[in-house]
């Protein structure tokens, strides 16, 4: 059993509870701050000024005083009103991670629930059952409204949810695992659909994707150096310390340890002919090591999100105050998300290069053409290229910044918004095309190897040729390639070439280096 400890919690941590469907807890210390929180709500009902969400309407509304006896009925209402999402669900782990932000947000006691109120999220996610979230609806501010309520619908026994793969409505499947819906008490309904936690989980769970592309770029990136019996000069320690980029620092280095005892690289250390490589392959330490800069600072962003408080009004408990803000406002992910587009893009952009060098005659130092042992009856890997820069040019496209595309909504009373959502929800598609390059590049960099044989590749390197070739064999005639692309795709994902090259390591190793 995890327990959720507020304020403190760390990417490695999130990532071990994304990925791992491990059990999870709120910290007891924390109950006290909370349910004063929500007797400082209650006791706002009985006064007669206004106060936002509790005795008022909202948005454009928020002038409107409700009588008392439909306070109750107001917050039911705005969670079933603002269940308008559309789209395919967002996937079972990122819902799920979704909803343990929600309750690290509420934990603060700064949102006015009541402790059972978060106790019912924690209750959801332990008994497996997974609420419908469309993808589509959030604008990125005021929260990611639609997306969490949602969400919060399955809490009181309303709209849909998976459980055991059944799509199932939110009452049967809470009375599946005998959990009884909650009726919501003031300012409950507002609490737990004003946030940016949607938003959150898509940037988390693509940065903690974009590390494992980081990583299995650094391993292909090797073999393909390689395979075109690439200069290792530039990967020099002094080049790098001379400039001072962590990332491009950490890129080289992992480079050297990967490629150190390459028969193929000693073979022609002295008397090569070329001067210099092209960029693809003498600058993969500073562009990688640019990309992965990039994620550090995104990260750096994230994690304080993940621990922040992000609806809104909020109750200061010591000062027994309830005060509007705007702490839903999802500016900081949007920028993190576009951040990690902008990486993302970059990673694909230059393996792409490299397969165009490794599939060139005249550029591939002496392999074949298209990587094929019959160029002409067969084509080998050439739509496969193509392909790549299909993908290439898809996430060029997709990584046009987001958060600068405001538009006025709810009757200009929310003037301004992040577009958080979709900037971080476009990030699962660039996360898999970018593998799918990687994959190209794999397939054309291990045929590369291949090609130079009885020359070897470092150790490290040929288990990993050796362990995709279990699954995927060389190709000598032409076959139906999608298979194997699809095929080396979900490998990568799976972490297994990086598992292979013994380069599996933590974000944190990065981060605190």
């Amino acid at each position: 059993m995890e327990i959720l400890k507020p304020g403190s919690i760390k990417l490695d941590f999130l990532e071990s509870i994304f990925r791992n469907k491990a059990k999870l807890t709120m910290e007891l210390s924390l109950k006290g701050k909370i349910e004063k929180s929500a007797k400082i709500v209650e006791a706002s009902t009985k006064g007669s000024l206004p106060v936002y969400g509790v005795n008022t309407g909202f948005g454009k509304l928020a002038n409107k005083i409700i009588p008392e006896e439909d306070r109750e009925q107001l917050q039911k209402n705005l969670v079933l009103s603002h269940c308008s999402g559309i789209g395919e669900p967002l996937p079972e782990d990122v819902t799920r991670l979704m909803m343990i932000l929600k309750m690290i947000s509420l934990s603060f006691g700064a949102s006015g629930v009541k402790w059972s109120t978060i106790n019912q999220i924690e209750k959801i996610i332990n008994s497996g059952i997974i609420p419908e979230i469309p993808h589509q609806g959030s604008v990125g501010a005021s929260g990611d409204l639609a997306p969490l309520a949602h969400m919060a619908a399955v809490m009181i026994g309303e709209g849909w949810a998976f459980y055991n793969g059944e799509k199932l409505t939110g009452r049967e499947a809470l009375q599946k695992v005998k959990i009884d819906p909650i009726v919501l008490g003031p300012k409950e309904g507002l609490a737990l659909l004003n946030g940016t936690q949607f938003s959150t989980a898509c940037a988390l769970a693509n940065l903690f994707n974009g590390w494992r592309s980081v990583l299995n770029s650094i391993v292909i990136s090797s073999l393909s150096t390689d395979a075109i019996m690439g200069s290792t000069s530039p990967l020099n320690s002094k080049i790098h310390s001379l400039r001072g980029h962590k990332g491009q620092i950490f890129v080289a280095k992992k480079m050297r340890e990967l490629m150190a005892g390459s028969i193929i690289r000693d073979s022609h250390i002295e008397g090569d002919q070329r001067v210099q490589d092209p960029y693809c392959i003498r600058c993969q330490p500073q562009v990688l090591g640019a990309s992965l800069d990039v994620l550090k600072h995104a990260a750096i962003t994230i994690e304080i999100e993940a621990n922040a408080v992000t609806d809104n009004p909020l109750v200061l408990v010591d000062e027994e105050m309830i005060v509007s803000g705007g702490n839903f406002h999802a500016e900081p992910i949007g920028f993190a998300a576009d951040q990690i587009a902008l990486s993302l893009a970059e990673m694909g952009s230059i393996s792409q290069r490299r397969i165009a060098l490794m599939v060139d005659p005249t550029l591939s130092h002496d392999l074949p053409a298209f990587l094929t042992d019959n160029p002409g009856l067969n084509s080998g890997f050439m739509i496969a290229e193509v392909t790549s820069a299909a993908l290439m040019s898809e996430n060029k496209h997709l990584a046009n910044p987001c958060v600068t595309d405001s538009t006025p909504t709810s009757a200009n009373q929310e003037d301004h918004v992040s577009m958080a959502a979709h900037g971080a929800y476009r990030l699962f598609k660039m996360n898999r095309n970018l593998s799918s390059i990687f994959g190209i590049e794999l397939l054309c960099a291990a045929q590369g190897i291949d090609a130079r044989d009885p020359l070897k590749t470092s150790t490290l390197l040929q288990k990993v040729v050796s362990s995709l070739r279990k699954h995927i064999p060389r190709l000598k005639d032409d076959r139906y390639m999608a298979t194997d692309i699809n095929k080396v795709t979900n490998m990568i994902e799976d972490k297994y070439i990086i598992k292979e090259a013994e380069l599996n390591i933590p974000f944190s190793v990065f981060l605190n280096s």
